[in-house]
């Protein structure tokens, strides 16, 4: 049963990272593939102020999706002013930035990771703690993007991305508009990634690459992008396949290809046979 809930936690915790960035790539329309560098600093900075600091672990969460929001404007600001490609290399630079520098930082523990990260919950009660923590954040994470996108600002997103031309000749600014979709997106990230950090107590450089990159793609592409429930069954899915082949008992050498080929298969079968997803069957929100 821990391990199962331990699958929970990790489902939840991407059913948040899938569903924020569905709100900027699905809705909005930004290219980017900066997304989990936004986790790795909301797990970075909870983790420090877990480690040098004796706040509550709430607001160390708290603090860890705020600085993710402000980093992300940060780029925002520069990155947004342009689309297509260049905020695609825009994004990727930062990522693969922001990374060399955590790994040659010492108060971050460099390439080794941060380690012996407070717990907030020791004994059996741990992980069911962290299970419903996650779970219920993950509920409020969809639920709270749907409220934006169905809405009047949602509509207002939807023909920013649509036709940007027309939404600027009627005298509405895109770039704020691409600034705070991005922002909250990024901040959700970051929450995301201080209950990462405070439930595995180790964070390391390596977990927020561009394969991670990827992976939170596509979940997003293969659930259905520019939904709200799409982004949930693409996380279950991508999440649950690998470990049910574990029960398999296949030798690692077998295991790892076979992983490889489902995920190869479906992103595959999906493209050509269903490219809007699962969930999506039109940019309609569902």
């Amino acid at each position: 049963m821990e391990y199962l809930a331990t699958i929970g936690v990790l489902i939840a915790i991407y059913v948040i990272l899938s569903s924020s960035y569905d709100l900027i790539i699905g809705y909005g329309g930004l290219s980017t593939v900066a997304h989990p560098i936004f986790f790795a600093i909301g797990a970075y900075t909870a983790g420090l102020l877990a480690i040098h600091s004796s706040l509550p672990a709430p607001l160390n969460v708290i603090l860890g999706g705020m600085a993710a929001m402000v980093a992300s404007v940060l780029l925002a600001a520069s990155a947004l002013r342009v689309s297509g490609d260049y905020l695609l290399i825009a994004s990727l630079g930062f990522q693969l930035g922001l990374l060399q520098l955590i790994k040659n930082l010492d108060f971050t523990g460099g390439p080794g990771g941060l380690t012996a990260i407070p717990g907030t919950v020791t004994g059996a009660a741990r992980t069911p703690f962290f299970l419903v923590v996650s779970g219920l954040l993950a509920v409020a994470t969809v639920l709270g993007i749907r409220a934006i996108v169905t809405g009047p600002y949602g509509r207002a997103i939807t023909a920013m991305r649509d036709e940007e031309l027309a939404f600027t000749a009627l005298g509405r600014d895109a770039t704020s508009m691409k600034i705070v979709i991005f922002a909250i997106g990024c901040g959700i990230a970051g929450t995301a990634g201080g209950v990462y950090a405070y439930y595995f107590q180790y964070i390391s450089p390596d977990q927020f690459e561009v394969l991670q990159s990827a992976a939170i793609l596509t979940m997003v592409v293969l659930g259905g992008m520019g939904t709200t429930f799409g982004p949930v069954v693409g996380a279950i899915l991508l999440l649950a396949i690998p470990r049910a082949i574990t029960f398999l008992n296949l030798p690692p050498s077998i295991m790892a290809p076979t992983q490889g080929i489902i995920f190869t298969v479906l992103v595959l079968l999906f493209l050509f046979l269903r490219p809007a997803g699962i969930v999506g069957l039109s940019r309609k929100t569902l």
